[in-house]
């Protein structure tokens, strides 16, 4: 029942987003789409919630607001706020919308007050970091909607009517998360279609599969689970589920996709006290101060760069390594960071381009830094190539570990080339993530897939950390067999002779040729 109704979802959601968007760019309709599917899920879940409380007084959400009862209304109000963080009066839910598109009036005005009265409700209240500011990337005014104010009406009624006859499923509790996954697959089809702006905001699930099973490996449950770079939060919420993690950090720079990373949270019911999630830069404004984590993901921005200040010279995030990561390459700012925030018993990992494992000068010297003085990398797994939208170079996973004992070994596995091509990607399949999963869990060695590295390998390779000097993944070619390939260039000389005969007859039937 849940799958059918999840496929259904998906495939309703999508639709709608596919077809109203006319010539807009799938990049610019995301947007648009996305937060007016979470400003009808608010709505919904409000009325659904106000109404239940009032079952017992035999009244309704939309009865109480049009009568004198301001004490109720005030408790009312008070009730959803505490409950569920935010407050909206009926004459601003999705419905009152649609009941507005109904008589064919100019929904634009009220509608903008309607996500507005949203965010304000939360204002003062303990909520506010998680609604403030949620709708901002919703402009009604934009171009993009259309030439005239007619327009722009026309294409947000239609696409409001088309969400109007969609069925969230909010009734039944036990589907909360159909709607959340629905919505991360819409996230993930705009991704597709986005080009290289989507590694900016989505990590594919396959690849945050396999980063939640490996950080929650040998926990039962976790306090908490931190990503630093968190984009649309799906990572972090696939690691949360698998952790049953009791809350969830994240800090992203772009203010567009911290948007999209706090409805997700909330599209997937994660409480508004139970996530904290900050705009900002993660290395150049750390939001998170000296907090650590019981796991810690991410999917950072491959060799971007960053100030490399001097005044990071004397941050505990990145000082004990003796040297700052380059400014055209913050991969190890990040992995520094990210170790800082990491607590003792904790598991850390994340994706990150070939290049760190090899690169020399200062990288080298964080690399060894980690290796020699802190023993913390704990396994290295290659990725194929052309895995993540916007970019085709191969990745690498690196997990990291505090709590490893000297002479523990570095596992490496090359998982680069078991995939499957889909289209213009590369899909790792569910046989391909679980052999991954395994080799890690059980710390397994597989002829020219998985090694265990001593130290004193490392070391003997500068540590030098290049998966091929550790996985042999050669393949010896057969050797030619002399007679057979003889044997094959006369069958093909005698068709060829008798074809020349064929044409002779041929030739002199038609006179060409005596």
């Amino acid at each position: 029942m849940g799958e059918d109704l999840q496929q259904k979802l998906r495939s309703q959601l999508w639709t709608v987003a596919n077809t109203l968007r006319g010539n807009m760019s799938a990049s610019d309709f995301m947007y648009f789409s996305l937060g007016f599917i979470f400003y009808k899920y608010l709505s919904e879940k409000i009325e659904l919630y106000v109404n239940d409380e009032l079952e017992a007084d035999e009244t309704t959400f939309q009865k109480v607001w049009q009568g004198d009862d301001e004490a109720m209304k005030e408790e009312i109000k008070a009730m959803c706020v505490d409950n569920l963080g935010y407050f909206v009066e009926p004459d601003f839910l999705f419905s009152t919308i649609i009941d507005a598109i109904g008589r064919k009036e100019n929904i634009l005005p009220q509608l903008e007050r309607s996500l507005k009265k949203i965010e304000d409700s939360t204002i003062g209240q303990e909520s506010e970091d998680d609604f403030g500011g949620l709708f901002s990337d919703i402009d009604l005014a934009s171009p993009k909607l259309g030439k005239t104010a007619d327009d722009k009406n026309r294409l947000i009624s239609d696409v409001l009517v088309a969400l109007n006859g969609i069925d969230f499923g909010l009734e039944d509790a036990s589907d909360i998360d159909i709607l959340g996954d629905a919505y991360e697959y819409m996230i993930g089809q705009f991704a597709a279609g986005a080009g290289k702006k989507a590694g900016e905001f989505y990590t594919p699930q396959e690849v945050s599969q396999i980063l939640a099973e490996i950080v929650t490996t040998g926990k039962t449950r976790l306090k908490n689970v931190y990503d630093p770079t968190c984009g649309s939060g799906s990572l972090l919420l696939r690691t949360a589920r698998s952790g049953k993690a009791d809350s969830i950090f994240g800090q992203e720079k772009n203010p567009t996709t911290f948007n999209l990373a706090r409805m997700n949270m909330l599209l997937h019911g994660v409480k508004y006290n139970d996530f904290d999630i900050q705009n900002g830069d993660t290395l150049e404004a750390d939001a998170f101060g000296d907090r650590q984590f019981d796991a810690v993901v991410a999917n950072p921005p491959f060799s971007a760069d960053w100030s490399a200040a001097a005044k990071f010279n004397n941050d505990d995030r990145f000082s004990k390594a003796g040297v700052l990561a380059p400014k055209s390459k913050a991969d190890y700012a990040f992995i520094l960071h990210m170790i800082y925030h990491l607590n003792d018993g904790g598991t850390m990992a994340c994706v990150a381009p070939h290049g760190v494992l090899f690169r020399g000068s200062a990288e080298g010297k964080i690399r060894q830094f980690l290796i020699e003085k802190r023993n913390y990398i704990d396994a290295i797994i290659g990725l194929p190539a052309n895995i993540f939208y916007g970019t085709s170079i191969p990745t690498c996973i690196i997990v990291i570990k505090k709590c490893r004992k000297e002479g523990d070994n570095v596992l490496f596995i090359d998982a680069s080339k078991e995939f499957e091509k889909v289209k213009t990607q590369n899909k790792l399949r569910p046989e391909h993530i679980q052999k991954i999963i395994d080799t890690y869990r059980e710390r397994k060695e597989i002829e020219k897939y998985s090694h265990l590295a001593t130290m004193q390998e490392i070391i003997n390779n500068d540590y030098n950390l290049n998966i091929p000097r550790y996985v042999d993944t050669f393949e010896e070619e057969a050797p030619i067999d002399i007679h057979a390939v003889m044997g094959e260039i006369k069958e093909l000389e005698a068709k060829r002779a008798d074809l020349d005969k064929q044409i002779e007859v041929y030739l002199k039937e038609l006179g060409i040729v005596e």
